[in-house]
C-alpha cells in the first residue's frame, strides 16, 4: 500500500489535466467553477465584511455551513468564535436553555449555570442551522435578540447584551411556514436581510467532475490508496445523477467506491452512477431557474433595481448585468413586477 498520494487524479481518455478549483485553503473547502456556484462566492464577498443577517436557502446537503463559515472567515470577526446550533438536533424543551443559557436551578435538573450560544458567540457569529424548526414560541425571542440585542438566561431577571452576529440556514419554505402559521413573518423579514440561495447540485453540473475528483483524493489519502484514474464513463453517469441529497450524498457515494477500489483505478459500482430521479436540468430548465430567483428577489424589493434596496444589492450584483439578464429572460416587459430601473 502506497504511504502518499499525488493529489492529481485524471480520465482514462484524459492523461492529465491541471486543477483550478477553490479549495481549502482558497475558499473554505467550497469547490466549483459554475456560473452558479460563482454567484454565490461574489455574495459570500459581498456580504461578509458587513454585520448584516444572512439567511441561507438550499436543500440538505448543499453546503450551507460552509457558506456560513466563509462568511465568519471573512468577516472583521474571524478571530472570534463561531458558534452553532442545529435547531432540528434539539429538543424544543431544551432549545430556550441552549440559545439563551440558564441559570442554577431554573429548572430540574439545573445544577450549575449555562452559558447560551448567543452569549458565547458575543463579538462573534452565532449559526443556527434549520432555522424552520424553531420553536414557534422562541421566535419572538429570537427577534427580540436580533432587534434589541438582549436576552435573559432561564431563570434569572438580569438582562445580557450580546453583538453576536446571526446567520441563519433553512431548507425549508420559509413563506409557506408563514401562511401555514408555523413560522412569524416579523422574524423572516429580520432573518432575511441578505438571502442566499444555495444551488443544490443537479443545477451545477458542471462542479460535479471537480468535486468527484477532490472527493477521490480527500479519501484515497485518508485511507493510503493511490487512485489517479477515474473511469471516463463513471464520471458520465455521476454527472448524470439527480443528486437528491447533493454534495452530502456525492461524497458519501465516493467515499465508498474508494473504500472499495483495489488498484489505481476509482471502482464505481454501476448502481452508483445510473441516473435516479429526473436528469440534470437541461440549459433551459436552469435560466427557468435563474429567472425564477430573479422573479422572486424582484417582488421583494417592489421591483426595484438600483441603489441599496434594489435587487441588484440583494443579489450582490451590478445593476447593469442584472438588467441584463433580466432582458436575456424576457423580465424587462412583463408584468409579473413592477420594475424601477
Amino acid at each position: 500500500m502506497a504511504s502518499s498520494v499525488t493529489s492529481i487524479t485524471r480520465f482514462e481518455d484524459r492523461p492529465s489535466w491541471t486543477d483550478d478549483v477553490r479549495s481549502e485553503p482558497d475558499f473554505n473547502g467550497i469547490i466549483g467553477q459554475s456560473p452558479a456556484l460563482l454567484q454565490v462566492l461574489e455574495m459570500i464577498e459581498s456580504v461578509a465584511t458587513s454585520d448584516s443577517t444572512v439567511l441561507l436557502l438550499g436543500e440538505t446537503g448543499t453546503g450551507k455551513e460552509l457558506v456560513a463559515r466563509a462568511i465568519h472567515d471573512r468577516s472583521r470577526r474571524k478571530h472570534q468564535a463561531f458558534v452553532k446550533l442545529n435547531c432540528a438536533a434539539i429538543p424544543s424543551g431544551l432549545m430556550e436553555s441552549e440559545l439563551f443559557g440558564h441559570e442554577r436551578g431554573a429548572f430540574t435538573g439545573a445544577v450549575a449555570q449555562r452559558i447560551g450560544r448567543f452569549e458565547l458567540a458575543s463579538h462573534g457569529t452565532a449559526f443556527l442551522d434549520e432555522i424552520g424548526e424553531m420553536p414557534l414560541d422562541l421566535q419572538p425571542k429570537l427577534l427580540r435578540v436580533l432587534q434589541e440585542r438582549e436576552f435573559e438566561r432561564l431563570g434569572s431577571t438580569r438582562t445580557l447584551r450580546t453583538n453576536a452576529r446571526l446567520i441563519a440556514a433553512t431548507d425549508r419554505s420559509l413563506e409557506k411556514m408563514i401562511a401555514d402559521k408555523e413560522f412569524r413573518s416579523d422574524l423572516y423579514y429580520r432573518l432575511s436581510v441578505f438571502p442566499i440561495h444555495i444551488p443544490a447540485l443537479r443545477e451545477r453540473p458542471e462542479d460535479i467532475p471537480l468535486l468527484v475528483r477532490y472527493f477521490t483524493d480527500k479519501y484515497a489519502r485518508r485511507m493510503q490508496k493511490l487512485i489517479d484514474v477515474i473511469p471516463a464513463a463513471a464520471m458520465r453517469g455521476l454527472t448524470r445523477r439527480h443528486w437528491a441529497g447533493n454534495i452530502r450524498e456525492l461524497e458519501n457515494v465516493i467515499e465508498r467506491a474508494v473504500i472499495l477500489t483495489r488498484s489505481s483505478t476509482l471502482q464505481v459500482s454501476a448502481d452508483e452512477v445510473e441516473t435516479i430521479g429526473p436528469v440534470t436540468p437541461a440549459p433551459e430548465k436552469r435560466a427557468a431557474i435563474e429567472r425564477d430567483e430573479i422573479l422572486r428577489v424582484l417582488r421583494e424589493t417592489n421591483g426595484r433595481v438600483a441603489g441599496p434596496e434594489g435587487a441588484a444589492a440583494r443579489m450582490a450584483i451590478k445593476r447593469t448585468t442584472l438588467i441584463s439578464r433580466m432582458k436575456k429572460l424576457g423580465i424587462v416587459n412583463l408584468r409579473e413586477v413592477r420594475v424601477v430601473a
